[in-house]
């Protein structure tokens, strides 16, 4: 582990050659500081957040050990949001059972969700990863950006105790279920919503696309019939058409219509 010991605002000497030996650069740990006051949670042992956002291409890079890249923080973490998601979703929705409490939990701690959250604290570009995951879009990769948010949660729980972790995840997970529900499912929820009109069904077609094939951007537009109700963007064609549905869901309620 790499030992941050502060003195001050400065680090020990000491300390500054072994995060050097890690491969972890004096800047690299300065912007990791920033994302530390951006969370407001004060680390005792740095080294947990650190290790959150190191990437296993980054580790595999500098040739360090399998264990010290965030995979375990991930797992640990997973496990606390499912925890505080649960109780939370009991205590607020004491009218749905358990079958509706599930399908909303997996809505909040499901991958496109959990990049959102992670977008919101621009968690991405805090992350150390190695230069080939670099180069092809890594920081903005949701399956990379979800996971190192788990580590997150987890490190903070390791550190701080399972009532800083669900402080939060309460701040940055469960700040918004409405919105976050609609996120996860929008094509499903607009469905029902069109039908329930009996307005007919819903398509979407991919209008085009940017960008090299690592870092791609996908457009899409959702129409019921040949009228257009939504647009959006993603990096994969099913985020675009997501994307697309919850902005038709959002312009219909907000017409009321």
């Amino acid at each position: 582990e790499i030992s941050l010991g502060l003195v001050g605002s400065e680090m020990c000497i000491r300390d500054r050659h072994h995060v050097k030996r890690k491969g972890c650069k004096m800047n690299q740990i300065a912007k990791i500081k920033e994302l530390e006051r951006k969370i407001g949670y004060k680390f005792r042992n740095f080294n947990l957040l650190v290790m959150a956002v190191r990437h296993s291409s980054y580790t595999n890079e500098h040739k360090q050990e399998r264990l010290e890249c965030n995979e375990r923080l991930e797992f640990l973490g997973d496990a606390v949001l499912e925890a505080v998601s649960s109780e939370f979703l009991y205590q607020n929705f004491p009218e749905k059972p358990e079958g509706e409490l599930t399908k909303m939990r997996a809505s909040l701690v499901c991958e496109p969700t959990l990049a959102y959250d992670a977008r919101e604290i621009a968690l991405g570009s805090y992350l150390l990863l190695g230069k080939g995951e670099e180069a092809t879009g890594g920081r903005g990769r949701d399956s990379i950006t979800s996971d190192a948010f788990e580590a997150v949660i987890g490190a903070i729980f390791l550190d701080g105790g399972f009532a800083n972790a669900k402080e939060f995840v309460l701040a940055h997970v469960l700040d918004d279920v409405e919105h976050k529900q609609l996120f996860y499912d929008s094509k499903t929820i607009l469905q029902e919503m069109i039908q329930g009109e009996k307005g007919g069904d819903v398509s979407y077609v991919i209008t085009g696309e940017r960008g090299p094939d690592h870092d791609k951007c996908f457009e899409a537009e959702a129409y019921v019939g040949q009228r257009r109700i939504g647009s959006g963007s993603g990096r994969t064609k099913k985020a675009a058409e997501q994307q697309a549905a919850y902005d038709a869901i959002c312009k219909i309620k907000k017409s009321g219509k």
